[in-house]
């Protein structure tokens, strides 16, 4: 099935034309790299992995502002003994918060961040919830809310409380209400708030967070955003925009040391407040505020927070890439890998350049991130890797189709091993076309044959001679020549065509020795079956200029040689008679150079000639005598 395939797709080739066949690929896999990177996104997994990892090596050569701080409910904190005393165990008496948020606003920073959710009253002490609520009356003190869609009760967004920011955009619907989980516990007017609902990708990995989202038309601020609206930071253009990690710690202090500190004589604070942005939230094991990130499996919520902030206000968010960087970049793969293909460039140097153009990608992509640039070209470069795979396997089955079209064409003329090296596309073309080239003829007839055949019937005649045949060409096949054609009894070879072969008159001189021995075997092999058959041969060698390509027409075609070379050669072989088995001539001679001994055997006369034609014996190599090759009388 595989043979069969190969086939029709090397006549599809010819048909339609290798280029078409190429283009028509290259055209289906830029249609393809456009509809996955335009629109499916199958292959953003790639893109996050490799990205995930570049931002963490990213992150360890940036620092976090020192005027965002984060003070951390943390375990030690929890654990306190002096906090035990004073507040209880967790959760704490809101007036605690309360203490600390007047200690930190008597100071005068820029923001006070809460990271905690107030959305149940105090019962039992609703005086806390009143100190919480003076406290929080700091014009830039910001509490949480959540945003709950599937929440049972939903509020009317434009019923929303002023403080909370929420504000209609144009064309909102007056009726459009949302779940949200709001700070019931603190009076409207400090509903200064914003959503802290985790924000994540479709792999659940937290890598964006917002400044805020549309709801029925109605704008509802996420807390960053809305601290960036009253700090007047800079904000992106889209409303979601991916976080710029760092890779050590925010200024953490602990809850504890800081509450204490402020509830002291002196009532100092253990860092200096003024002009910080401060988040305050829970990073203690047990109070599972805990999220995936590139930069840890279990981020703590806050340090989100905190990076949002210190993004927006460095200016420093990782911007996007334009849409079209990652198709443009598939699309010129695919364009220049098809180019490559069809110019027959070699597969290693594809592939180096291809390898070299991903880490170019890659380091570029790396390189764009101290510029705030985020750019993960790893999904272009995979459907860059698929048509280069695309395209290997389309020219693998063409060299097999090309390879069997040859083998189909020559394997009637040339030895096996002779067809193998014509899998090149250039040889091919050459041995395809009618072309003049140098090569080295050989005709070998049978002498005395025709008595032989006299007393023979028909069948068994041809018996003899294809078996006297098959025992010649695998000689002329090992000598690596090429089959030209039977005339009756005679036999027409040739060397240096499909193939060049710097040393095609040597093959075809050794390949006529061959075929005397070889004549010499069979000879006694007919001798044992018949004592009256005796026959012999001779061959004529000449090297010359001759055309050589298919000759004939569409329903028949023959691979040969033609031209005077080959007369002359034909010449050559009837010279033999009563003279010796192989005669060749002088420029034969002089190509072997010292490869056999040669022994003159003069200057004869043949038709279509005025001059004479010097021919030679020729004889292996330091043999005793010349005449152990001549032809006997034989008519």
């Amino acid at each position: 099935m595989q043979t069969k395939f190969s086939l029709h797709l090397h006549a599809i080739r010819l048909k339609f034309g290798r280029k078409a066949l190429y283009g028509v690929l290259g055209l289906a896999l830029a249609l393809l790299a456009a509809l996955e990177l335009g629109w499916w996104h199958k292959l953003d997994a790639l893109d996050n992995r490799v990205g995930d990892r570049m931002l963490r090596w990213h992150a360890k050569g940036r620092t976090p502002p020192a005027d965002v701080v984060l003070i951390d409910i943390d375990q030690p904190s929890l654990q306190n003994v002096q906090m035990l005393d004073v507040a209880g165990a967790w959760s704490w008496p809101r007036v605690i918060h309360a203490e600390l948020i007047n200690a930190l606003a008597a100071q005068h920073p820029r923001a006070i961040v809460l990271d905690l959710i107030l959305s149940s009253p105090d019962r039992f002490r609703p005086e806390n919830d009143a100190q919480l609520a003076k406290a929080l009356a700091f014009e830039h003190a910001f509490v949480p809310i959540i945003l709950m869609e599937d929440a049972a009760r939903q509020a009317t967004l434009s019923m929303a409380p002023k403080a909370m920011g929420i504000r209609a955009l144009p064309g909102a619907d007056p009726a459009a209400h949302y779940g949200i989980e709001g700070p019931a516990a603190l009076p409207a007017e400090v509903w200064r708030t914003g959503y802290i609902n985790f924000v994540k990708d479709r792999d659940g990995m937290g890598r964006r967070t917002e400044t805020g989202r549309q709801i029925g038309g109605w704008w509802v601020p996420h807390i960053i955003g809305r601290v960036a609206d009253a700090l007047q930071l800079p904000q992106p253009a889209e409303a979601t925009f991916r976080l710029n990690w760092y890779g050590s710690e925010f200024t953490r202090i602990p809850y504890a040391q800081a509450y204490l500190a402020s509830q002291s004589g002196d009532g100092k604070l253990p860092f200096d407040a003024r002009g910080k942005i401060i988040v305050i939230g829970a990073t203690a094991t047990g109070l599972m505020d805990f999220v995936p990130t590139p930069i840890d499996a279990t981020t703590p919520g806050p340090f989100l927070l905190a990076t949002g902030l210190a993004n927006l206000q460095a200016g420093d968010w990782l911007r996007a890439a334009p849409r079209w960087a990652n198709p443009a970049l598939a699309i010129a793969l695919i364009a220049g890998l098809c180019l490559s293909f069809i110019g027959r460039v070699s597969p290693v140097w594809i592939v180096a350049a291809f390898a070299g153009v991903a880490a170019a990608a890659l380091g570029a992509a790396y390189g764009a991130l101290a510029a705030n640039l985020y750019w993960m070209p790893v999904s272009a470069l995979a459907m860059g890797a698929a048509a280069l795979l695309g395209f290997g396997l389309l020219s693998a089955r063409s060299e097999m189709g090309q390879r069997r079209h040859v083998q189909a064409m020559f394997s009637r003329f040339v030895d096996p091993r002779i067809v193998d090296r014509l899998s090149e596309a250039d040889q091919v073309a050459q041995a395809e076309v009618s072309a003049s080239r140098e090569i080295t003829v050989l005709f070998s007839d049978i002498r005395g044959f025709t008595s032989l055949s006299e007393h023979r019937r028909p069948e068994e005649i041809v018996a003899i001679l294809n078996r006297y045949f098959e025992m010649q060409v695998d000689v002329i096949f090992r000598h690596q020549g090429t089959l030209d054609k039977f005339i009756g009894d005679a036999i027409m070879a040739f060397w240096s065509a499909p193939v060049q072969q710097p040393d095609h008159a040597a093959l075809a001189v050794q390949a006529a020795l061959d075929m005397c021995d070889a004549l010499t075997r069979f000879s006694e092999d007919m001798a044992r079956e018949d004592a009256s058959a005796r026959f012999d041969i001779g061959i004529g060698v000449h090297t010359g200029q001759a055309v050589v390509g298919f000759l004939g027409t569409a329903r028949r075609l023959d691979y040969t040689a033609i031209g005077d070379t080959v007369n002359l050669c034909s010449r050559i072989e009837g010279c033999t008679k009563g003279v010796a088995r192989v005669l060749v001539s002088e420029e034969t001679r002089r190509r072997c150079a010292d490869a056999f001994d040669f022994t003159d055997r003069g200057a004869f006369e043949v038709k279509g000639r005025e001059q004479t034609v010097q021919l030679f014996e020729p004889r292996p190599r330091g043999s005793s005598s010349p005449d152990s090759l001549s032809s006997p009388s034989i008519p």
